[in-house]
């Protein structure tokens, strides 16, 4: 018996080291272990409003009641070119907020030239409070969720939505943002990911499951949500790939070395990457060189290389950025440990692990963004402090 409970200890012990080594290999390798989830994750209930063209209308619809009382869905009509106002409810913490919706959708401009701060963060993928608090912390906004940057730049660099279960309440928040930085002079900039186009062309592979419920109940395909009669999926289709601020080049993915040698011109490329924005792309789908942008390896929605490709030099990706007129690029897409430079700072990447909305995780997540001024970069860190880079 001795001799029986010896194997079984030593059979524990090893399995032991096995699964420490197992957690830390995990671990560096970015690996999460996720445990809790708060049942306002799944809950229909106060979802919304998702705001459709129905005839010469715009309908604005909220979901109300539970699984157990069964759903209705409460419905607003509103002029088809007059704002009106929406209320958005925040089923997290049972918050609410208020947004003027202008149905008027204007491409902004790409390039910007001036000394004013600028803010950048991405991938926040869906999670509200996350996004809400890292502002308030870094004097974005205040508590009360009203734009208190001044006449700064806020750049939203892709991969708001999926994935996480807050997605509506994310948009409605940026869209509000977008009306009140204007009105103070201010600048929100909301430059799509991959995962922004990919919510147009309705692959939904990656959102939260509760959205499939939402567009049953409000009795659409998903697909529609974000579709051309979708007010927020219109909205998003206005917007641009790359903008340029203060000679800094701001795209989700990156910039592919070929580009320097292609005739595009940054106009060029926003506008065919835009006219794609809701065509699914598959190889040798349209032989062509404007494939090339739309390209999930190429497009620089989608492009990893700076971090991927072990044979780009400095002197590509300078090259590439002297070709629009950029000193530096910032990018998302790709994650890493905190928001650091790498070519020699000419490439800035921001994408970091958000903490999630519904569920913890050990490793504990932290937001972090990128704050550039006067020509110096720093990390904004969880708490709105700000180190060198």
């Amino acid at each position: 018996m001795k001799t029986v409970l010896a194997y079984v200890g030593h059979f524990l012990v090893v399995l032991l080291v096995l699964a420490v080594l197992a957690a830390g290999f995990g671990l560096w390798h970015g690996a999460d272990f996720y445990y809790g989830q708060t049942e306002a994750a799944y809950k229909s209930g106060g979802e919304g409003p998702h705001v459709f063209r129905q005839g010469d209308v715009w309908v604005s619809k909220t979901i109300q009641g539970d699984a157990k009382q069964g759903f209705r869905v409460e419905e607003q009509r509103h002029a088809p070119d007059e704002p009106f106002r929406v209320e958005v409810a925040v089923p997290l913490d049972k918050s609410r907020f208020s947004v003027q919706a202008t149905p008027r959708f204007v491409t902004p401009p790409i390039r910007y030239r001036d000394d004013r701060p600028i803010l950048a963060v991405s991938d926040i993928e869906g999670n509200y409070r996350a996004f809400r608090d890292f502002l308030i912390r870094s004097k974005v906004i205040d508590a009360g969720l009203n734009w208190t940057f001044g006449n700064g730049h806020l750049v939203l660099l892709g991969d708001f939505v999926d994935r996480g279960a807050s997605v509506t309440q994310v948009l409605w928040l940026i869209y509000k943002l977008e009306q009140d930085a204007a009105r103070a002079g201010g600048r929100v900039h909301y430059i799509l990911g991959n995962h922004e186009i990919k919510s147009l062309q309705g692959n939904f592979q990656s959102s939260h499951e509760k959205y499939f419920n939402v567009a049953a109940i409000l009795g659409r395909r998903q697909a529609e949500l974000f579709g051309d009669d979708a007010f927020l999926g219109r909205w998003l289709a206005s917007k641009n790939t790359a903008e340029v601020i203060n000679g800094i080049l701001f795209v989700h993915g990156g910039l592919h070395p070929a580009l320097a040698d292609k005739p595009w011109s940054l106009d060029d490329i926003n506008r065919i990457v835009r006219a794609n924005y809701r065509r699914i792309w598959y190889p040798k789908q349209r032989p062509g060189s404007e494939d090339f942008l739309i390209d999930p390896k190429t497009g620089p929605s989608w492009y990893r290389g700076y971090f991927k490709d072990d044979d780009l030099t400095q002197q590509q990706v300078e090259k590439t950025l002297a070709r629009f007129d950029a000193v530096s690029v910032v990018v998302g897409h790709t994650l890493h440990w905190r928001v650091k430079p790498f070519f020699e700072g000419r490439v800035f990447a921001i994408d970091v692990k958000h903490p999630l909305d519904h569920r913890s995780t050990l490793p504990p997540r932290s937001s972090e963004g990128l704050w550039l001024e006067g020509g110096k970069a720093w990390r904004v860190r969880e708490d709105g402090s700000r180190a060198a880079l």
